[in-house]
């Protein structure tokens, strides 16, 4: 997922709202479609840049006790980025 939709988004709902005054087209308004779209474009560009920046962490803890009850604690953190969309 890119950020071209959301961007365009934005830019499509700022045209509408900011250049045309009080238009009305049956029972929907210009501006308040525009203003809406901006909003959606906003919220579709924070949810693509949180997925984007999500990373997976792994943490496994091992415990191993010796002949003598003396116990050893390893712990392993991995972090991997998660695959990518499937293309469209």
């Amino acid at each position: 997922m890119g950020f071209g939709g959301p961007i365009g988004l934005i830019v499509v709902g700022l045209i509408l709202s900011l250049a045309f005054n009080e238009q009305q087209v049956g029972p929907l308004q210009v501006n308040t479609l525009g203003w809406i779209l901006v909003l959606a474009g906003a919220l579709w560009l924070v949810l693509t840049l949180v997925q984007q920046n999500t990373r997976r962490r792994h943490t496994t803890t091992a415990t191993t006790t010796d002949d003598q009850g003396r116990q050893a604690t390893t712990q392993r953190t991995t972090e991997a980025d998660p695959p990518p969309p499937p293309a469209v």
